[in-house]
């Protein structure tokens, strides 16, 4: 077990423990919404999964070193960030897919560059921005954005190397 599972075993715990002290229809409530999303969540976190364990069999290490490993510079960091952007899902399915990259050789500043540009600049969410958005605030979101994951990646490079 992980320090990460041991601190989420002590916040259920002290939230199970609030909830029982608030009563019991705040624990069945919580009991509740857990198993709903539990039931909305668990394919997504299991074809995550899924995911997961084929990246990390077919993932090229070659390749990965030599596209964004630690000696790749400029050209890794601007790989990154495109790669960044198309990254499908939510954390439940980018992150165990940058920790194999790591794994595989992806130096800290592509993959610092990477997370950044995933967060902010994920095309998935144009679809979303662009409706509610329209079109003038994605493009000056996007144009001032696409700096952001570049500009995080050199500074980890020129920081820590």
């Amino acid at each position: 077990m992980n320090t990460a599972t041991i601190i989420l075993w002590i916040i259920a715990a002290v939230l199970l423990f609030f909830s029982w002290r608030a009563g019991q229809e705040t624990l069945k409530k919580g009991w509740e919404f857990t198993w709903k999303t539990t039931r909305q969540n668990a394919l997504l976190i299991f074809l995550a999964f899924i995911i997961v364990g084929f990246v990390n069999v077919l993932s090229p290490v070659d390749l990965i070193t030599s596209w964004i490993g630690p000696n790749s510079g400029l050209s890794g960091i601007l790989s990154s960030e495109f790669l960044g952007m198309l990254l499908p899902g939510g954390p439940y399915v980018v992150f165990p897919i940058i920790d194999i990259l790591m794994q595989a050789g992806a130096g800290l500043a592509p993959v610092i560059t990477l997370i950044t540009s995933w967060s902010t600049q994920s095309l998935l969410t144009i679809s979303f921005e662009l409706p509610f958005m329209g079109w003038r605030f994605t493009a000056v979101r996007w144009s001032v954005g696409l700096l952001i994951p570049f500009l995080t990646g050199l500074t980890a490079a020129l920081i820590w190397g």
